[in-house]
């Protein structure tokens, strides 16, 4: 799933650092926990000190978007709702299918992810523009076997080709 908890590294934990105000080291220990649960209690969200859709839009972190089957809260049910499937907040394989529809006929990858790039096509969020959609990309290798660290996203389709890939790719565990 593409949240952020405690014992992952990579470019996202710096992004959420940085909202946070906190030290920017990557990895996500004790002090980065402690100063999200901090952050959602104050801002009305649950405060379990996992960082994910919800959390990325009150933050306005939208770079960090991903919705994809296994997520759920009010971001997917938004995203439901302007697909026109039952909007119960919950991605499953009804939102999925809608998602690679979706896709298929607005030129994008069929890839059943909602990230930045579908979710600027939906219009979803007004905060998500052509910059925030090419800050959730990072350099990449040009090659299309690169694979995904261990729990990270999948890639969005077309980025090897482009020698981009999803930020989401940078993460890993920092207990391996």
């Amino acid at each position: 799933m593409a949240i952020l908890k405690r014992g992952l590294a990579g470019e996202p934990v710096k992004l959420l650092q940085r909202k946070l105000g906190i030290e920017v080291d990557g990895r996500f220990g004790a002090k980065t926990e402690e100063a999200l649960k901090a952050y959602q209690q104050k801002n009305g969200l649950a405060a379990d000190g996992v960082a994910g859709p919800d959390t990325f839009v009150q933050m306005q972190l939208f770079e960090l978007m991903l919705l994809k089957t296994g997520t759920s809260g009010e971001s997917v049910k938004k995203l439901q709702a302007a697909l026109g499937v039952t909007a119960d907040g919950r991605f499953g394989p009804a939102t999925e299918k809608a998602v690679r529809d979706f896709q298929e006929q607005s030129g994008l990858e069929a890839d059943g992810l909602a990230g930045p790039a579908t979710l600027a096509k939906l219009n979803l969020f007004r905060e998500i523009t052509p910059e925030v959609v090419e800050k959730s990309h990072v350099p990449g290798e040009a090659t299309e076997a690169a694979a995904p660290a261990p729990g990270a996203a999948p890639m969005q389709a077309g980025t090897a080709a482009s020698g981009r890939r999803s930020i989401w790719e940078t993460v890993k565990s920092f207990f391996d």
